[in-house]
């Protein structure tokens, strides 16, 4: 799969899916960042992955950024049906994108049951086994969750220390409750896993 070019923003309303995760990437031909985005994002679709992404170059489509605030490239919109919710400045590796990508597929398909999950967030990094390790639990058990990678996001990395105390990862956060480390027992009695 290869990223679909658009543009305008009323090309792309019409293209985001309602119910479901969507992805606008936004970036500027030439430039390092945005061509290393671009690059990562059409690698991890390459593995196979399907998602709704298209992307739009801002020296050809001046009337998305300025809707969403974004005044640097490459920017990654991401959307919950025309709901915008936020960015994800900057390039990311493809194994990054390919988790957030996956993680969304797992998540739209989970919880068939009707019953209100509690909100989780996992801080990690891509190098942390333990992060690895706590969110196959998640997946596993059909938890969904949001992930952060605080080594690409120092932004959350101190919101994550400013609401735990604490720097190391993998951390979750469970309806504002932050569990340190890959404490299955805590993890498990506020997810109600059996």
């Amino acid at each position: 799969m290869s990223l679909k070019e658009i543009n305008s923003h009323s090309e792309m309303l019409e293209l985001l899916i309602p119910d479901s995760r969507n992805y606008v990437l936004l970036y500027k031909k030439g430039s390092d960042a945005s061509d290393c985005s671009f690059k990562n994002i059409e690698e991890a679709l390459s593995t196979g992955i399907t998602t709704n992404i298209v992307a739009a170059n801002v020296a050809l489509v001046k009337d998305i950024h300025l809707n969403y605030g974004v005044s640097t490239v490459p920017t990654l919109l991401v959307f919950h049906g025309d709901k915008f919710e936020k960015t994800i400045k900057g390039c990311n590796d493809d194994g990054y994108y390919a988790s957030l990508f996956e993680n969304v597929m797992f998540s739209a398909s989970s919880n068939k049951t009707g019953i209100r999950q509690p909100r989780v967030t996992v801080y990690s990094t891509p190098t942390c086994s333990w992060c690895t390790t706590l969110k196959t639990h998640l997946k596993k058990n059909g938890i969904m969750y949001s992930e952060i990678d605080v080594s690409k996001d120092q932004k959350s990395a101190q919101e994550m220390q400013r609401k735990s105390g604490q720097q190391g990862v993998p951390q979750t956060e469970i309806n504002g409750k932050m569990i340190v480390g890959f404490d299955k027992s805590k993890i498990d009695s506020l997810l109600n896993i059996q």
